[in-house]
């Protein structure tokens, strides 16, 4: 088969490669489309390394074959593989917090992932979940990692409520899936980020408001548009310049939902104002993809057409297209998301 190869730090590369086998338990699925997202980026530049030479974990596609133990799937479906997949062993597993499982099963990290035209699930009855007719498999890529993730995080983690002041920092695919949910729950929403273009697309995805920070103190105008302060604060990209300023945009008592993972520059390590939030109530939360059980509610929503992450596809593009993404990445000149449709 044909895949995008991790060779180095900042090079891969179209090869031929060995398909893919599966075990008993595993599923085959030809990959029809696969999100190009910033975690790959993270990859891509070293900043957690290459566990796999194949990446990718926003794909769907159609079953190729099945194992013999495999009961709820059968060759030809239409499927999606949410990227945070477990085993049904662990203690979260059990609690149902099957994203948070102890055995990490992601592809491109546990197995070889989407940016390769066949992808091998294991413990295939656990992780792939049918996908609705009504769904195209661009579409059904853009719910990657991105929006299930964000879904999560914003209705499950911070409780968004309709009326609520929401300010998104950072409006690539995490954040403008975040202005998306919030904006259909009835929140209020505002994004903040320094791409015109992105803020556009921000205030078609559901933005009441947007700020391009270059121009303005995003915290400043925050509070004035808000009046004292956003109820929920998002930072969808994980660095300082987004992560502290969101914290400092709540109002007494509001809840920081933190979606963005850092880069090279921050470690794994922000410094936050932790007497500041002490002494004004403010939550600082996390979020990670999202658990099995509530990933089925978030596709009948988008089967309804109450959420549209196909929205945010800008552009299908080749196998071969994928490393100028990163690049674009790098340089923060990405507009909406990028799906691979094109294997050839």
């Amino acid at each position: 088969m044909k895949a995008l190869v991790m060779e180095d730090i900042q090079k891969a590369t179209v090869n031929v490669v060995p398909d893919p086998t599966i075990e008993k338990d595993g599923i085959l699925i030809k990959t029809m489309a696969n999100g190009v997202c910033r975690s790959d980026w993270h990859v891509w530049v070293g900043d957690h390394g290459i566990v796999q030479p194949i990446i990718g974990h926003e794909f769907c596609g159609v079953i190729e074959e099945v194992g013999s133990d495999i009961k709820n799937f059968k060759r030809g479906d239409r499927v999606i593989v949410p990227f945070s997949g477990s085993d049904g062993t662990c203690p979260h597993c059990i609690a149902g917090n099957t994203n948070l499982c102890d055995s990490f099963i992601v592809p491109g990290t546990a197995y070889q992932g989407g940016y390769g035209e066949y992808v091998a699930v294991p413990k295939g009855d656990r992780n792939v979940m049918k996908l609705p007719d009504s769904l195209s498999f661009a579409d059904a890529a853009a719910l990657g990692c991105r929006f299930m993730t964000a879904y999560h995080g914003v209705v499950d983690r911070v409780h968004v409520l309709p009326g609520e002041k929401v300010v998104v920092y950072g409006c690539g695919g995490i954040g403008l899936s975040a202005i998306h949910i919030a904006s259909s729950m009835g929140a209020f929403v505002i994004g903040v980020d320094i791409n015109p273009s992105n803020l556009e697309l921000a205030k078609k995805l559901g933005a009441d408001y947007i700020v391009n920070s270059k121009e303005n103190d995003p915290v400043e105008a925050v509070k004035e548009i808000t009046k004292g302060g956003a109820d929920v604060s998002v930072d969808a990209l994980g660095i300082t310049e987004t992560c502290v300023p969101a914290i400092n945009s709540l109002k007494k008592g509001g809840r920081h939902l933190q979606v963005g993972v850092t880069s090279k520059k921050e470690a794994g390590f922000i410094s936050i104002p932790v007497d500041h939030m002490v002494l004004t109530e403010k939550s600082f939360i996390t979020t990670l993809g999202i658990p099995a059980f509530r990933f089925t509610k978030l596709l009948e929503q988008v089967a309804l057409g109450k959420l549209q992450p196909g929205k945010m596809v800008t552009g299908e593009i080749k196998l071969s297209e994928v490393e100028d993404i990163f690049h674009d990445m790098t340089n923060f000149r990405t507009t909406g998301t990028f799906v691979v449709t094109d294997y050839n």
